[in-house]
């Protein structure tokens, strides 16, 4: 009888030869799944996300493209149809978005309004003695009403807009009491705070209120009123008016 002698060195060299098939079976569909599924979870978000702007995944990704081009740079919290619509590449594509921001701003603006109605409807259940004074085309807002020291007014204003930054500093200086209302706020508390800060507002102010600081909710636009802003609007005869 043959008497096969195994010696370590052999039994090394055969493990050595059988690991890489060995560790070959169980890893590579592990290392795999995630390459498969993953652009699959992708384009799914890409798409629904798309379709809450009417757009479809290609323009959702040329606007994914854009922003990490100057476009995002300079305008970071730019909303997709004007993004797309800045960038069109025919009078076609500006039209198209234009259309389509039209649509969406007409649905946000329905909403706010159908929730300044139920605000309104609150305020009068909770303070029912507490005066304001009305905004045209959406229902009463929390605009103070004239104190003793004078007549309020309220200054609209929006990011990104110097303007807006020297008519604030000018009314504070002057001592006018005034509200301002802080369009595409998009209701971040932190976002106007700091908005506030970096224009100069005096914090003591704020808090005496003699300056408010708020979100737009949708007044400017239901005012209807001409002009880009900053506005400077104080109620004559009943009506709002841009001074």
């Amino acid at each position: 009888m043959i008497c096969l002698r195994v010696t370590p060195l052999l039994i090394a060299t055969l493990l050595a030869g059988a690991a890489p098939a060995t560790i070959a079976q169980h890893a590579t569909p592990s290392a795999t799944a995630p390459s498969r599924e993953r652009p699959a979870a992708t384009i799914r978000s890409d798409e629904q996300l798309g379709r809450n702007w009417g757009l479809g995944s290609e323009e959702w990704a040329r606007y994914r493209e854009l922003m990490q081009g100057p476009l995002g740079v300079h305008s970071p919290d730019i909303d997709p149809l004007t993004a797309l619509g800045i960038e069109a590449r025919s009078d076609e594509e500006r039209r198209r978005y234009a259309e389509l921001q039209v649509q969406v701003e007409a649905r946000r603006v329905e909403k706010l309004l159908a929730y300044q109605r139920a605000y309104d409807a609150a305020w009068q259940r909770l303070y029912p003695d507490l005066q304001r004074v009305a905004l045209p085309g959406a229902g009463t807002a929390s605009v103070p009403t004239i104190t003793a020291q004078g007549e309020r007014i309220a200054v609209f204003v929006k990011d990104a807009c110097p303007a807006c930054d020297r008519v604030v500093q000018r009314l504070q200086a002057a001592g006018t009491r005034f509200d301002l209302y802080m369009v595409g706020s998009r209701q971040d508390d932190a976002h106007i705070r700091q908005w506030a800060s970096q224009a100069g507002i005096d914090a003591a102010r704020v808090r005496a209120r003699t300056i408010t600081l708020n979100h737009d909710a949708g007044r400017w636009l239901s005012l209807g009123l001409p002009g880009d802003l900053p506005a400077v609007v104080r109620e004559v005869n009943g009506q709002w008016q841009r001074q």
